[in-house]
């Protein structure tokens, strides 16, 4: 077996991961916030990444070495706290209104967001493929929610306040990314994270409830811990993935996340699983779930270079 074969191998595997774990994540995050807060959940999230990040660069040598950060950098690193931490919260305040298999289908916004932003900020093209993409996961949305459509006008509602928090994170989770991109030009993707959680955990402070998690049952504390192993490992594996693999097949494999999500929402329910609220999925759900995938690969591939 060569090298090129053991590296998209390697990739897809990797990219397969991340998809596993951003699939399961809002589960386990809509079980701790039915303990928790939205902030005190993000903010140990935020400091467990950030010990856990900083133990392996310290481990490998590669801290980043901040004083020499010039002032465009420090500028993008704002950019970059703001966007991630905004779409940490808006999403966690979300689902919390929400349901797992909503967040994760509505979130996929988020990379076309980014393709958008790619297309004005760094003027990259948007092809006719990847625009048939966007019509296929629009499309998939309206039957996703096809019986909640009447009440997305009402901003009354609990659900649909939800559902414009999550809109509201995958553009946030846009802006993150393309301070992303910028700052990959001088820090590594994992430099980058642990920064953004370490400023993350300090802007939340004045709103927190640290002491909150010593009142918790062992299933709370199993999802909180859950949940910052999760923040690791997905962002790990995706920059792991990127790594090997080209950027346009790691993002079509990590867009099949929404049917790990309904998946395993459908098996909670199957096994009865009492610390899980079931969700009403049926046919038009999970046909609405599908062609969100399949417009998201759609828009990640046709965007691919030889």
């Amino acid at each position: 077996m060569n090298s090129d074969s053991r590296h998209w191998q390697a990739g897809a595997a990797l990219a397969l991961t991340t998809a596993l774990t951003w699939g399961v994540l809002p589960i386990g995050l809509k079980v701790a916030l039915a303990r928790l807060d939205v902030w005190t959940v993000t903010w140990w999230r935020f400091v467990g990444a950030a010990i856990i990040v900083g133990a392996w660069l310290a481990h490998q040598g590669r801290l980043p070495a901040v004083r020499h950060f010039g002032r465009r950098t420090w500028l993008w690193l704002v950019i970059a706290v703001g966007g991630l931490s905004g779409n940490y919260v808006l999403y966690a305040a979300g689902l919390h209104l929400t349901a797992p298999s909503v967040a994760q289908v509505v979130i996929q916004l988020a990379p076309f967001l980014l393709l958008f932003a790619g297309v004005i900020v760094f003027r990259e093209q948007f092809s006719g493929r990847q625009w048939i993409g966007c019509v296929v996961l629009v499309v998939g949305m309206l039957l996703f929610f096809n019986r909640r459509l009447p009440l997305l006008l009402q901003f009354t509602d609990r659900w649909t306040l939800g559902v414009f928090a999550l809109v509201a994170g995958a553009v946030t989770w846009a802006v993150y990314g393309v301070a992303q991109k910028v700052l990959a030009r001088e820090l590594g993707s994992l430099q980058t994270l642990w920064l953004l959680f370490i400023a993350g955990s300090l802007l939340l402070l004045p709103v927190i409830r640290p002491a909150a998690v010593l009142e918790l049952d062992g299933i709370g504390v199993a999802a909180l811990l859950f949940c910052i192993l999760n923040s690791v490992l997905g962002y790990g594996s995706f920059g792991a993935a990127l790594d090997r693999w080209d950027v346009t097949r790691v993002s079509a494999v990590v867009a099949v996340a929404p049917l790990f999500t309904v998946g395993f929402m459908l098996l909670a329910a199957r096994l009865g699983v009492e610390w899980i609220a079931p969700e009403p999925i049926d046919l038009p759900v999970v046909a609405g779930a599908l062609l969100v995938v399949a417009g998201s690969m759609t828009s990640a591939l046709a965007g691919r270079r030889s």
